[in-house]
């Protein structure tokens, strides 16, 4: 049997992208081929024309994932700057949707236990964050990367946090301070 022309390309992108928002939901290891594949509205021998181990589906998973934040950091930044994006990072609306959200708040645990190649990409990826909003800092600031490296970490963690105690007023209290020392790490020297 034939089939239409792309189809094997939307039917790798169908699972990739609900493994996506599986494995920033429930985790990577809490989501097996055969959910993924039942989700995707395909039989677990779908799976391997496509990908030879779950392994690969993680690392593509991650890349992807990584790639549509860095575009909508862009985005982001064009709008409104940093401000802008510290806000909508650290926002309920974020807090509250993991699987549509970071990929690294939902997955670092787990990624530091994925295979060095896994590892490689997301790094990789991240370092392109990194520079991106390394290069939306004011001009007069120095090591701009470590200064977005340790902005990420307090996103990322206040994040985490308030996902640990949401729906909570300890959850909100905790984005507002998150929000507040992100501010602080981008303010331009005195």
């Amino acid at each position: 049997m034939r089939y239409e022309k792309g189809r094997k390309d939307a039917t790798r992108r169908r699972i990739t992208e609900v493994a996506s928002e599986r494995f920033r939901a429930g985790g990577i290891a809490a989501s097996g081929v055969a959910s993924i594949m039942s989700d995707a509205g395909l039989t677990n021998g779908a799976f391997y024309p496509h990908f030879q181990s779950k392994e690969e589906l993680v690392r593509e998973t991650v890349a992807a994932a990584l790639e549509a934040q860095l575009s909508q950091l862009r985005d982001v930044l064009a709008a409104g700057g940093l401000e802008t994006a510290i806000a909508v990072y650290l926002s309920a609306e974020h807090r509250d949707n993991p699987a549509t959200g970071c990929a690294s708040a939902a997955l670092l645990p787990e990624l530091a236990r994925q295979p060095p190649e896994t590892r490689s990409v997301y790094a990789e990826r991240f370092l392109a964050l990194v520079r991106e909003v390394a290069a939306a800092l004011p001009p007069e600031t120095r090591d701009r990367e470590d200064v977005v490296l340790g902005v990420f970490a307090t996103l990322i963690g206040t994040l985490q946090l308030a996902r640990a105690v949401e729906g909570s007023a300890l959850s909100d209290r905790i984005l507002a301070a998150g929000a507040e020392a992100a501010r602080m790490l981008v303010q331009p020297p005195p």
